[in-house]
């Protein structure tokens, strides 16, 4: 098996970061760690890609995507307009889908440590502030508190959930309920249940774990449905929104006569292809041209805020 930059660290005792600083002889290392470090590498027989020996100091002009889900349709598309973005800057990505696993995202923020990326763009939040804290590749999180020293972009996700819950209560909504994922005060989704609560404090927050199968999800919501018959529901996504819909017709609801609905993100593909979904839009294409502004801010030193955060819009259709 071919050893990676990973091996070398583990058998050296040391970071990949430092292994990495080996490679490219740079910055301070004492003898003693370079020549672990030189062992390591004959006695498992690595040899250094051709990225880590050309650079040399050299900027790689590579930036790190981290997402926690790739294939879902809003990440999907950000990352689209971030790397088209980033391309118009003289940049390339690497994309990493952190599947939401600890590991994974430790071992992709170790790989783009290694590789000397230029710079860092994350929307995963599963490790702890210590190991954000740690990388010197210039960071801009995405809707995450990764660290204290990380700016945030994001959408304004506490007036979204406001606005839904009142855009329901205007069309006539007397039990509304909200179903969402995970329960995590500090998400994205947290923020929209908070904004929700604030406008309707007597309506009712159902989670719904991220990880169940369709089936499992679609059999819950038709429990939801059937003991609390709502006749107006917010869903933190779109994609759950379509899938609750769904459900409802399937039980002889009728949409928007019996039961409204309102979603979250608003994509190009839901715009195109399920107009009659109402939702809330989130400004994505801005939101993309803003994380790569402050990222090449931070790349150049020059100062940053801390948050950052744009403005969300109703996306009108016919489903309230």
């Amino acid at each position: 098996m071919v050893a990676k930059l990973t091996d070398v660290a583990e058998l050296a005792g040391v970071s990949p970061t430092t292994v990495s600083r080996v490679i490219n002889n740079k910055g301070y290392l004492s003898e003693k760690t370079i020549q672990k470090v030189k062992d390591a590498m004959k006695e498992l027989g690595y040899k250094p890609n051709s990225l880590a020996r050309g650079l040399q100091g050299k900027s790689a002009k590579l930036i790190g995507l981290i997402f926690p889900n790739i294939s879902n349709i809003f990440y999907a598309e950000l990352i689209e307009h971030l790397e088209n973005e980033l391309f118009q800057h003289g940049y390339k990505t690497i994309i990493c889908n952190s599947e939401s696993d600890p590991i994974k995202e430790k071992e992709y923020l170790e790989m783009l440590e290694a590789n000397q990326v230029d710079g860092i763009i994350s929307s995963s939040h599963n490790l702890g502030i210590d190991d954000y804290e740690r990388v010197e590749a210039p960071i801009v999180a995405f809707d995450r508190n990764l660290a204290p020293n990380v700016p945030i972009v994001s959408s304004d996700n506490f007036e979204g959930g406001k606005m839904a819950a009142r855009t329901l209560q205007k069309n006539g909504c007397e039990k509304i309920i909200m179903i969402t994922g995970n329960d995590n005060s500090d998400s994205p989704t947290g923020l929209r249940k908070l904004g929700f609560n604030f406008q309707n404090k007597e309506a009712e927050v159902i989670h719904i774990p991220n990880n169940l199968s369709n089936i499992r999800r679609e059999m819950e919501i038709k429990s939801i449905l059937a003991t609390r018959k709502p006749d107006g529901v917010f869903t933190s996504d779109d994609l759950t929104a379509l899938l609750t819909m769904k459900v409802a017709g399937q039980v002889g609801l009728r949409i928007p006569d019996d039961i409204k609905f309102i979603g979250y993100d608003g994509t190009q593909f839901i715009q195109d292809f399920f107009p009659q979904l109402t939702t809330i839009k989130q400004p994505i294409s801005e939101i993309a041209k803003l994380l790569v502004d402050v990222l090449l801010k931070k790349i150049n030193c020059e100062k940053t805020s801390k948050d950052y955060i744009l403005p969300v819009s109703l996306h009108p259709g016919n489903s309230i």
